[in-house]
C-alpha cells in the first residue's frame, strides 16, 4: 500500500511488534523455565506447556511446583526474614528503588513477553501494565523509607504466601511483592500457570539488583501448588487474587491457623450512564470498562445502567463504535482487543452468552470478524436483560456487556447494588451533586466518575462484600502487610460455662434487647447466673433471638450509617454521661472491690475515646500522577456481629462494641457468657441517651448456642470474636457463606485495660475510593 493510497482510504496498516527478543529471552532458559527459590534457579521433576493464546503454539514450558519446592521457598522466605526485618527502612527503600529502575530499563521485554503469554494488545502492557508496575515499586520504596514513622504501632507480618491471575501477570505480582517488601516481609509467590513468564523475568530483576537470597521467591505451578503454599504452616499471611469460588476454599483453609488473609475476587461492576451526561464520552469509558483486556478484568464495567430517556440512542453510539474495534494478534500495534487466555476460559463466555440469550437477552456482536487462530471472542452487547437474568449476575469474565435500563437515580443505585459483588463502580454525569450522592450509595470499594479503570499505587483497590476484603495500594494497602505490636498476649484459660440449677431465690430477671426494647427469648428458656449478691436470671437465647436481633441492626443501619459522625459522637457522650449517673450500680456489678471500680472508669474513658473518634476518622486525598482528585470513605461495613469477651464484662464490652458503632454500624452482641448481667445493665443507659433502636443489640445465652447463628447469618456483614481458639475458627469457616469479615483472637488475650488500640477503629471501616477527573 502505498502513502497516497492510505491517506486516501485511511486504513490500518500494519504495524507488527517484533517478538524476536522476547523468543530469545524464553529459549536461553532452555526447554523448562525454573523457578526462583532462596536466589537459585531450580527445574522441577514435572512440567507443563506454556501456550500464546493468539496461536494456540507453545511458547515453553513452565515448572510443576511439588510441595518440596514450596517447602524450600518458604524455609527460605523464612531464614531471609530475620535479616530482612532489620535492615533499615532506607535499605530497603534502595532494593525497591532499583527493582524499579531495572524493570524501566527492560520494559520493552516485559511488554512483549506479556503480550505473547497474556494475549492483551501490546498497547495495553507498553503504556498501561509495565508503567504502573514500575509505579508501584518506585512508590513504595517511599513507603518502606517512611514505614517506622507512620506505623510506629505496627510490624511486619513475616512470610507472605501470594498467589496472582492471569489477567494482570506482572502488575499484580508488582501489587502483592511491592507493600510486602516495604513494610519488611518476605514472600513466597505464585503466578498463575497460564501466565508465569513474566514473574520469571522478574525473578532475574531481583537477582540481578542484589536482592538477599530469600526475600522473593517464586514457585510456578497449577493449583496443586498453591494449595501447598496456603497450607504450609510456617506461612503467616495468604494474599490471593481470582476468583470468588477459589476465594472461598482460602477462607475455609484457613481458618483458625492465625494466618492473614486479604481476598480480591470478582466483580459484577456497574456502569451508570445519566441522562445528563456527556454520551461521546461516556462510550469511549465503556469501551475502556469492558473490552480492555478483553474484559478479563475484575472490576470490569460488564453491566451498563443506563437512563431509559436516553437508552436507545445510547446503544446505538455503543453498536457504532463496537463497528470500529479491531482484533487481531496482541503484538500488533493498532488491534483494540486480543486473544482470551485460554480455551477453556473461552468456552466459558460463549456458554454464558448462549444461557442469557436463552434467558430473553437480545445479541449484539459487530461485523467484524475474528482471526481463525487462536482463543478470539468478539465484543459483544446484549440488551433487553432482566436483573435475574444469569449474565447479570454471573461474573462472564470476558468481551460482554449486559445492558439494562432504569428511570431515577434511586432505581439505577438499587440495581447497582442489585449483586452479591462489590469491587468497584463508574458514575456518568455531568451533575457533581448526583456524582458524589450516588458514588457514596453504591456498595463497591472504588467509584469512577466520568472515567473508568484509573489506578494507582497511591490509592488502595479492593472489594466489599463478596468481593474480597483488603486493600491494595496506598497506605491501606499496606496495614495487609502489617500487624499490631502489642494486640495479642498470650493464650487466654477458657472454661464452658454451665448452666446453674438453684432453689435460691432469684432476685432478678433480664431479658434480650433487640431494636431499643427488652425481648423475651424465643425459646422461653433462661439461664441462672451467680453474682457477689445472689442469684439472677438472663434469656438463654435461640437462632430466632438472632434472626429477630440482625433484622433490627439491619433496619436501623441505613439511618445509622448517614447519621453525621458529631451526632454519632453526642449519643456515645450520652452514653458515657448515663453510664457515670450509675457508677455505683455498675460497680456492685463487676463485684464492687478496687478492680471493678478501675474496670468501670477505664469504661467510661472508652465511651469518651470513641465519642471523639465518631466525627474525626476520616479519610484522604491522595497524590496521583493523573489529572484527578482521588478521596477516600471510611465507610460503616455494614450490619456486624459482636461475641465479646468473657473477662472484663463491661469494658469488654464497650471496647468491642463503641468502636463499630461509633463508624456508623450497627451491632448484634453477645455478651460475656459468665457475667452477663453488666451488659443487661446497660439496657436502661442505652433508653436514655437517644440510641435508636437497633443500633446496639443484646442477646444472652450459652455461646455454644448463639455464637454459630450469628457466624453463619448471610446478612451480617462482619464478626469479632475475642475468646477460644475453637468458637474462632469456627466463626471463620462459617464466614465463608457471604465471604464477611472475621476478627478473631484465636484464644490469645488482650488487655482490655491498657489503652485503646488503634486496630480496632481501622477494622470497623472499609474504605472506598472515589476518582474524579479535573481539568479544561
Amino acid at each position: 500500500m502505498t502513502v497516497k493510497e492510505i491517506f486516501e482510504n485511511l486504513d490500518y496498516g500494519t504495524a507488527p511488534e517484533s517478538p524476536d527478543l522476547a523468543k530469545e529471552w524464553i529459549s536461553k532458559h532452555g526447554p523448562v523455565m525454573p523457578q526462583y527459590i532462596g536466589g537459585e534457579w531450580v527445574v522441577a521433576d514435572e512440567s507443563f506447556d506454556s501456550l500464546c493464546p493468539a496461536t494456540t503454539e507453545p511458547l515453553t514450558k513452565i515448572s510443576q511446583g511439588s510441595d518440596a519446592n514450596v517447602d524450600a521457598a518458604v524455609k527460605a522466605a523464612r531464614k531471609a526474614s530475620v535479616s530482612w526485618q532489620k535492615l533499615s527502612g532506607f535499605e530497603r527503600a534502595r532494593f525497591l528503588y532499583a527493582i524499579a529502575r531495572q524493570i524501566q530499563k527492560h520494559s520493552r521485554l516485559f511488554s512483549v513477553l506479556e503480550s505473547l503469554d497474556n494475549g492483551k494488545p501490546i498497547r495495553e502492557t507498553r503504556d498501561l501494565d509495565i508503567p504502573l508496575v514500575i509505579r508501584h515499586f518506585y512508590a513504595h520504596a517511599g513507603w518502606a523509607q517512611l514505614l517506622d514513622r507512620e506505623f510506629p504501632e505496627y510490624e511486619s507480618v513475616g512470610v507472605c504466601g501470594q498467589i496472582i491471575p492471569w489477567n494482570f501477570p506482572l502488575l499484580m505480582l508488582s501489587w502483592k511483592i511491592a507493600p510486602a517488601l516495604a513494610a519488611g516481609n518476605t514472600v513466597v509467590l505464585k503466578p498463575a500457570e497460564f501466565t508465569s513468564l513474566t514473574a520469571i523475568l522478574f525473578a532475574e530483576i531481583c537477582d540481578s539488583v542484589g536482592l538477599p537470597k530469600g526475600v522473593v521467591n517464586i514457585v510456578t505451578g497449577d493449583g496443586r501448588t498453591g494449595k501447598a503454599i496456603v497450607e504450609h504452616p510456617d506461612i503467616d499471611k495468604v494474599a490471593f487474587t481470582g476468583s470468588t469460588e477459589v476465594g472461598r476454599i482460602l477462607r475455609k483453609a484457613t481458618a483458625g491457623s492465625g494466618k492473614k488473609l486479604s481476598l480480591e475476587l470478582g466483580g459484577k461492576s456497574p456502569f451508570i450512564v445519566f441522562a445528563d451526561a456527556d454520551l461521546d464520552g461516556a462510550v469511549e469509558g465503556l469501551v475502556d470498562a469492558i473490552w480492555f483486556n478483553q474484559g478479563q478484568v475484575c472490576c470490569a464495567g460488564s453491566r451498563l445502567l443506563v437512563q431509559e430517556g436516553i437508552a436507545d440512542k445510547f446503544h446505538k453510539k455503543v453498536k457504532a463504535r463496537m463497528e470500529q474495534l479491531r482484533l487481531g494478534h496482541p503484538l500488533e500495534k493498532g488491534i483494540d482487543i486480543g486473544a482470551v487466555v485460554d480455551k477453556v476460559q473461552l468456552e466459558r463466555i460463549a456458554g454464558l452468552v448462549k444461557q442469557g440469550v436463552e434467558q430473553g437477552a437480545e445479541l449484539h456482536q459487530p461485523s467484524t470478524q475474528c482471526p481463525t487462530s487462536g482463543w478470539f471472542y468478539p465484543p459483544t452487547l446484549l440488551t433487553n436483560v432482566s436483573p435475574s437474568n444469569i449474565v447479570a449476575q454471573e461474573e462472564i469474565f470476558g468481551p460482554v456487556l449486559v445492558s439494562m435500563t432504569f428511570r431515577t437515580h434511586a432505581e439505577a443505585i438499587a440495581l447497582a447494588n442489585n449483586t452479591v459483588y462489590g469491587l468497584a463502580s463508574s458514575v456518568w454525569t455531568e451533575n457533581l451533586n448526583l456524582a458524589h450522592d450516588v458514588a457514596s450509595k453504591i456498595k463497591a470499594g472504588t467509584v469512577w466518575v466520568n472515567c473508568s479503570n484509573q489506578f494507582d499505587a497511591n490509592c488502595g483497590f479492593g472489594g466489599y462484600r463478596e468481593s474480597g476484603y483488603g486493600r491494595e495500594g496506598g497506605k491501606e494497602g499496606l496495614y495487609e502487610y502489617l500487624k499490631p505490636k502489642s494486640m495479642f498476649g498470650s493464650p487466654i484459660q477458657s472454661k464452658p460455662v454451665q448452666p446453674i440449677s438453684t432453689s435460691e431465690k432469684i432476685d432478678r430477671t433480664h431479658k434480650n434487647y433487640v431494636g431499643g426494647k427488652q425481648a423475651r427469648p424465643d425459646g422461653g428458656y433462661s439461664l441462672t447466673i451467680k453474682t457477689k449478691s445472689g442469684f439472677e436470671e438472663v434469656g438463654r437465647g435461640n437462632r430466632k433471638d438472632i434472626r429477630n436481633a440482625v433484622e433490627a441492626a439491619e433496619s436501623a443501619l441505613s439511618a445509622w450509617s448517614n447519621l453525621a459522625g458529631h451526632s454519632r459522637a453526642q449519643i456515645i457522650y450520652y452514653i458515657a454521661e448515663n453510664l457515670a449517673a450509675e457508677r455505683q450500680l455498675f460497680v456492685n456489678a463487676l463485684g464492687g472491690d478496687s478492680a471493678a471500680e478501675e474496670e468501670f472508669d477505664a469504661s467510661l474513658d472508652r465511651c469518651f475515646y470513641y465519642a471523639a473518634w465518631a466525627d474525626k476518622y476520616d479519610g484522604a486525598v491522595h497524590n496521583t500522577p493523573m489529572r484527578a482528585v482521588n478521596y477516600t470513605r471510611n465507610e460503616a461495613i455494614g450490619s456486624c456481629g459482636v461475641v465479646c469477651p468473657e473477662e472484663r464484662p463491661l469494658l469488654g464490652f464497650l471496647s468491642t462494641v463503641l468502636p463499630l458503632v461509633s463508624m456508623g454500624n450497627t451491632v448484634v452482641a453477645i455478651p460475656s457468657e459468665s457475667n452477663p448481667i453488666v451488659a443487661c445493665e446497660l439496657y436502661r443507659v442505652f433508653d436514655q441517651c437517644d440510641l435508636p433502636g437497633g443500633v446496639i443489640n443484646i442477646v444472652t445465652g450459652l455461646h455454644s448456642e448463639v455464637v454459630p447463628s450469628l457466624a453463619e447469618h448471610d446478612t451480617l456483614q462482619c464478626v469479632w470474636h475475642f475468646g477460644d481458639a475453637e468458637t474462632g475458627k469456627a466463626i471463620e469457616l462459617a464466614s465463608i457463606g457471604n465471604l464477611k469479615q472475621t476478627w478473631c483472637s484465636l484464644g490469645k488475650s488482650v488487655d482490655w485495660m491498657a489503652a485503646p488500640n488503634p486496630e480496632f477503629l481501622r477494622r470497623a471501616v472499609q474504605v472506598k475510593n472515589i476518582w474524579v477527573p479535573y481539568g479544561a
